[in-house]
């Protein structure tokens, strides 16, 4: 019943990995492994396998990091919409009045979903081989690796899976997902790479202690999974809980949101108590007073602590102790606006489409600007509140270091980086709502596009200088950074003031034309993405049921 006769895990491995979705994504995941060790692959026409080659050990670090990190940003999108997706489908309720046990449900929701992930891994494994005649890294340590790599992979799934039971829409579950996970990314990354140097102390963690602790998590957050589908909370109609806010508030550990007090207002209105005024924009009074609350503060309270109890630590490394890489306190809060703003706009249009209501919507005298800017201004509004709140300790920190006081323009620029971030990301969200079918490809679509634009410049920056590319390559793909946020914090020049901490050169000393490059691109990239969803809406092609 769990396994071999588990209808839920029979069905799901049906429907994932009969798509064409599957067998492109399994392709494109080879190629792009192939690509990466063909072009890292070291040029000498002989090599001294004696010596334990350096180049051997960077190309092994680039592949099994690389596929660390994409496991961690592909696992929660397969895993976080196994039980929303029930809900979000309205057949919640009739897999809660089957006869399998709630262990069987989820364990077959788990494992469904990491089995494509699962493939994609175990298929890089001839690649890899390929490697390991360079010298320089054991069998043992590629062994223990995968080892690693896929016990990540499976609590990453349970988390997600974990998160999918106490939300009702995919894109909360998603987005705590990710914010759950960032924090075990950037530890994997940092022990792999501690632990560099003396391989047999990482390969004994990798192999006895690491996936001791992962599974134990597993276990535990499967046995919680499976409780709430035994006992779960009132249902209504289709699947839907019943969710009283003031009871919510009053049963909620840690922190609490009262739309009726500051800061809570900015992004909680409080309930109504009039008519809505005339002239008011009804597509803006309707959403910010029942489309994102009416599922509840669960999600945004997660959120908020999560966020802040991350900020603390990393305010004291980098705004007190390594003061020169200022930098990468702002790369955590795109990072966190890059997370959680497009949850809030990636369903703007869908949920209209998904409810049948678009029709209705189109058919209004409302024109094109009031419909996008009325969805606009509420996921903005919210994605920036709480994106705010994760500012106010890089004032505090620049403003309370006298270091920080000669580099009030480099400060500025920061936080004009951050806004700016937060406006493009809206924008994106909103039009892949527009432009798409359903909420999960629409946030999905969102993620990938601000990856491409945001992660992938300094990815191939970072490429280039592993592998030694030529001055002229690397020349253009610094000017590739104009797109992303990243290039742009590293390039804000600071003055002599800050100096690294272990050695006597200077700063940063920037690159000014890249940031103004990449406030001028996001200029034009707002503009054309706003234009395109204004000439959509008044066509209005396409866009019914």
């Amino acid at each position: 019943m769990y396994v071999l006769d588990n209808p839920v895990l029979q069905r799901e491995l049906l429907v994932n990995l009969r798509t064409n979705r599957a067998f492109l994504l399994l392709g494109i995941y080879q190629l792009l492994l192939a690509a990466v060790v063909l072009v890292a692959w070291p040029s000498d026409e002989r090599l001294d396998l004696t010596t334990s080659p350096e180049a051997a050990k960077n190309l092994v670090n680039l592949f099994f990091l690389g596929q660390y990190v994409i496991a961690s940003l592909m696992a929660p999108s397969f895993a976080a919409g196994a039980v929303t997706g029930e809900k979000e489908r309205h057949t919640y309720e009739m897999l809660l009045a089957s006869p399998l046990r709630p262990g069987a449900i989820v364990l077959g929701k788990m494992v469904a979903s990491l089995t494509h992930l699962g493939m994609l891994i175990l298929a890089s494994l001839p690649i890899i081989v390929l490697c390991l005649p360079l010298g320089g890294v054991s069998v043992y340590e590629v062994l223990a690796a995968y080892l690693g790599l896929i016990v990540s992979v499976i609590l990453f799934g349970a988390i997600g899976v974990f998160c999918s039971s106490y939300f009702s829409r995919t894109s909360s579950s998603l987005v705590v997902s990710y914010l759950v996970i960032l924090p075990l990314v950037i530890a994997g990354v940092l022990f792999w790479q501690t632990l560099e140097g003396d391989g047999t102390l990482r390969l004994q963690i990798a192999l006895l202690v690491v996936p001791a602790f992962l599974l134990s998590a597993v276990v535990l957050m499967c046995s919680a999974a499976a409780g709430r589908m035994l006992y779960p909370p009132d249902v209504g109609s289709e699947g839907k809980e019943v969710i009283d806010l003031e009871r919510e508030a009053e049963e909620a550990v840690g922190l609490v949101i009262q739309p009726d007090q500051f800061p809570d207002r900015l992004f909680a209105p409080p309930k109504k108590q009039q008519l809505m005024p005339d002239g008011r924009n009804p597509v803006y009074d309707k959403e910010i007073h029942s489309e994102i609350f009416s599922q509840g503060t669960l999600m945004l309270r997660l959120v908020i602590q999560i966020s802040m109890l991350l900020a603390i630590p990393l305010m004291g490394v980098f705004l007190f102790w390594q003061i020169e890489r200022c930098a990468w306190f702002s790369v955590y809060v795109i990072v966190f606006n890059m997370l959680v703003g497009p949850v809030f706009l990636a369903g703007s249009m869908t949920s209209e489409r998904e409810r049948q209501t678009l029709d209705l919507l189109l058919t209004t005298t409302l024109t094109p600007w009031q419909i996008l800017s009325g969805k606009f201004v509420v996921g903005f509004r919210i994605s920036a509140v709480l994106t705010s709140f994760l500012l106010w300790p890089l004032l505090l920190g620049t403003a309370l270091n006298n270091s920080f006081w000669s580099n009030w323009a480099a400060v500025l620029a920061m936080f004009l980086v951050v806004l700016v971030v937060c406006l493009v990301n809206a924008v994106l969200a909103l039009a892949c709502s527009l432009f798409s079918r359903k909420t999960s490809i629409a946030l999905l679509s969102t993620y990938v596009l601000l990856l491409l634009l945001y992660v992938a410049p300094p990815a191939l920056l970072s490429l280039g200088e592993i592998l030694n590319f030529a001055p002229d390559v690397a020349a253009r793909i610094e000017w590739l950074g104009i797109s992303s946020p990243f290039s742009a914090l590293f390039a804000i020049p600071l003055d002599q003031n800050l100096k690294l901490t272990f050695d006597d050169e200077p700063a940063n000393v920037g690159n000014i034309a890249v940031v103004v490059g990449y406030f001028l691109f996001s200029c034009f990239l707002i503009a054309g993405a706003t234009l395109a969803m204004v000439l959509r809406l008044r066509s209005r092609r396409g866009l019914g049921e």
